[in-house]
């Protein structure tokens, strides 16, 4: 019963993602030359992270996102069950966010779904591994110590608006592979055919950041 919380809890957190963030992105607007809207959306994303952080952090620890999920699964703080369901739960929220977000804006709105860099795959799967690399190294030194835990969603919720503030330009910024997944779902077309991007790269990116940060935490003194 403590797991399924869990993943109620994770559910809860990237329904409430995808339809704030993305339904900001979607409503505003997330154009480069629309710097208002581009910076609304931004905030968006990191301020539900605020949110969540201080709502279901104490239940499951406000991955809502696979690829910080991954890196916890690296680093040995979650168990390969835990992670399953999890990622199961992160998608399923997304996904219903997603269908809800679009019975009041239409698919038409874009959903806050992502896109390639310039039709590019490569600079788009290297953006991503990069923003998510950074979201997820800071996520796991904020939570490393027991004393930050009063301040760690905020520094959370900060980070993931800086690398939007930059990655919103190139790719629409991604860095959560669940939170993609369903608006793309439900915009279809390239969105959906490029989505695997999307998915790929902030995995990757969580993963490069738990081993970076398990090396460079380690203690070398045999």
């Amino acid at each position: 019963m403590n797991a399924l919380k869990k993943y109620i809890a994770e559910f809860i957190g990237t329904f409430v993602l995808v339809f704030f963030a993305c339904g900001t992105a979607a409503v505003v607007g997330c154009s480069a030359e629309n710097g208002t809207g581009y910076l609304l959306t931004a905030l968006a994303f990191g301020l539900v992270i605020v949110a969540m952080a201080y709502s279901i952090g104490n239940v499951s620890g406000c991955h809502i996102n696979p690829a910080v999920s991954i890196a916890m699964l690296v680093s040995g703080k979650l168990s390969a069950k835990d992670f399953a369901g999890y990622v199961i739960a992160q998608f399923a929220g997304s996904t219903v966010g997603a269908a809800v977000l679009m019975a009041f804006v239409g698919k038409e709105s874009g959903l806050g779904a992502n896109a390639l860099y310039d039709g590019n795959i490569l600079l788009s799967l290297l953006i991503e591994v990069i923003l998510t690399f950074v979201f997820v190294i800071a996520i796991l030194g904020v939570t490393s110590k027991v004393e930050n835990g009063a301040v760690a969603g905020i520094v959370i919720g900060l980070t993931l608006t800086l690398v939007h503030i930059l990655g919103i330009s190139f790719t629409g910024t991604s860095v959560n592979p669940a939170r993609s997944f369903g608006p793309a779902l439900f915009v279809g077309g390239d969105a959906l055919m490029n989505v695997w991007v999307f998915i790929a790269a902030p995995l990757v990116g969580g993963v490069l950041a738990a081993l970076v940060y398990k090396f460079l935490t380690s203690d070398k003194a045999e």
